[in-house]
């Protein structure tokens, strides 16, 4: 038996608001053996890392990512790059979340080659293997409109039919688009055809995430009893109490806003340079940020995504979610939580984002306390897969 031993840490693992300082943790053949102050740890045999100064926290998860895609201000043009080609983004994306301390991903929506989403082959080649996160995969949007490849367009007639078929393809979960074509804010399907195919996905046994931009496609989807909503840039208090109610998640994305404000600045694009399009944006963030509050005073449970690569962010930057969730009133241990055990709970694995005993060693080691700080989860020192240094 292999023994590890990270001596003389603090720990953050989102139980406490506060540290817990001279801690040893144990890894024996990739799992958490024990966890203690550093005098009850027997070292004798072990391999010991002097973790001094370095704050442990639970791997985190993004639970909003599109692991095929690059991002940026063209993230939608990159999109009808060759599969080959993203797959490649893909495997960059992948290392670069490890990197980070990201060692979750939920992949919500790829492109599709000769009707299969390239996701999966994504999933298949590199979940779990040293040096990858894990990833879990939704497929392709199920929505009324949409790119060609990046898309399965459908009405309440065939929404069952056409998250079934998704599945039937190999899919962890299915994500279906709550916003209509052309900017109308009124939900594209109506509770009973939504409630229909969600019941249907959770009888095989997996869960229904939804893309909702606008009031009514949330509230829609917050009554249907769906798993998650994702981005939910508009929430109010009564749709919140829904989600509590119906057990359903939010997975902010705040991130994309600021991603936004900074391309207004330095790109030409029309969609985010114009004064218009600042206002657009500053208004839509406005939102955002009271969603969060809507959701925290509903007591429903909140989930980081970066959105990164079907959005203008880049793969890695968890740690800006977990930033802004702060600035929009959650407390430090709230967004570490967000980050880690919640996205679990999400994702539906027990062991994702936690530390306990018995449980496979995903630990991230940064400078700085991210229970007073944010932005200490930016700063990482080493990343523990399984018991193995991957970073």
């Amino acid at each position: 038996m292999t023994r590890l031993i990270l001596h003389d840490a603090a720990l953050a693992d989102g139980s406490s608001d506060s540290l817990r300082l001279g801690v040893s943790i144990a890894i024996a053949d990739g799992r958490i053996e024990a966890i203690g102050a550093n005098g009850e740890i027997d070292q004798a045999g072990a391999t010991v890392v002097d973790a001094g100064g370095a704050v442990i926290v639970p791997g985190m998860v993004d639970c909003h990512s599109h692991l095929t895609m690059q991002g940026g201000s063209h993230w939608i043009a990159r999109g009808d790059d060759p599969p080959a080609v993203l797959r490649q983004v893909a495997r960059e994306n992948a290392n670069r979340l490890v990197q980070a301390g990201v060692l979750w991903a939920r992949d919500v929506g790829a492109p599709s080659a000769d009707g299969r989403p390239i996701s999966l082959a994504v999933r298949d080649e590199l979940s779990g293997t040293a040096g990858n996160p894990h990833i879990r995969v939704a497929g392709t949007w199920i929505g009324k409109t949409g790119y060609p490849d990046m898309w399965v367009t459908t009405d309440d007639a065939g929404l069952t039919a056409a998250a079934i078929h998704q599945l039937d393809l190999g899919t962890d979960f299915v994500k279906i688009y709550m916003d209509a074509p052309g900017g109308v804010k009124d939900s594209p399907f109506s509770v009973a055809a939504l409630r229909a195919a969600t019941d249907a996905v959770h009888a095989r046994g997996a869960k229904v995430a939804c893309h909702s931009g606008y009031l009514d496609g949330a509230r829609v989807a917050a009554e249907a009893g769906v798993d998650s909503i994702e981005h939910g840039m508009e929430l109010d208090d009564d749709i919140a109490r829904t989600m509590k109610k119906n057990d359903v998640t939010l997975t902010s994305t705040l991130s994309v806003f600021a991603s936004w404000e900074s391309f207004a600045r330095t790109t030409a694009i029309e969609r985010f340079a114009t004064e218009e399009s600042r206002q657009r944006i500053a208004r839509r963030k406005e939102g955002a940020y009271a969603s969060v509050g809507a959701a925290k005073r509903a007591g429903v449970r909140i989930a980081t995504g970066s959105d990164f690569g079907g959005g203008s962010v880049r793969a890695g930057h968890l740690a800006w979610e977990v930033e802004l969730l702060v600035a929009a009133g959650l407390t430090p241990r709230e967004a570490l939580v967000a980050a880690t055990r919640s996205g679990g709970e999400l994702l539906g694995h027990e062991h994702a984002g936690r530390i306990e005993l018995g449980m496979p060693a995903d630990l991230v080691l940064v400078h700085g306390d991210p229970l007073s700080d944010a932005r200490a989860l930016w700063r990482v020192w080493a990343v523990f897969q399984a018991g193995t240094r991957v970073a």
